[in-house]
């Protein structure tokens, strides 16, 4: 199994934040490999709404990644689970106040099946440096220039 999670402290409230990350149509704003993304079913940012998302895969070609949000509870959390692709994790974004700021946990869980099983050396690194994206969430959420 893979596993990676990654936390910041965002100078935002637990709402503000919740708002963006909620609303699967900003993930291009700050996760690098998003080609494309557009709402297929269901209202934005609430349970059951799926989106329709192409990342860049190994040598640019493009890799279907569609998710449906599984739990939405504003201020608190949204839970995914990737329906379409190649490999299909699940994860979440954990929010708690600290202050006026917001600490945000992203953790991605995957279960490699089969032969996927042998690659489950890159498919932890490349988890990893998508739950390290959160810094770029960040920068756009604070209003600083990403410069990542």
């Amino acid at each position: 199994m893979a596993f990676a999670e990654y936390e910041v402290v965002i100078s935002r409230d637990a709402m503000t934040v919740y708002g963006f990350l909620a609303d699967g149509l900003n993930n291009p704003l700050w996760r690098t490999g998003v080609r494309s993304i557009s709402l297929s079913s269901g209202a934005p940012g609430e349970k059951g709404a799926l989106y329709q998302q192409t990342l860049a895969g190994p040598g640019g070609r493009p890799i279907a990644a569609d998710f449906e949000i599984t739990e939405a509870r504003p201020g608190a959390e949204v839970r995914f689970a990737v329906v379409a692709g190649p490999a299909r994790p699940t994860g979440g974004y954990y929010l708690s106040t600290e202050g006026s700021s917001t600490r945000l946990r992203f953790a991605l869980e995957y279960n490699p099946k089969g032969l996927q099983k042998l690659m489950n050396g890159l498919i932890q690194k490349t988890m990893e440096s998508e739950v390290a994206q959160l810094e770029r969430l960040k920068a756009v959420i604070e209003g600083e220039p990403a410069g990542l």
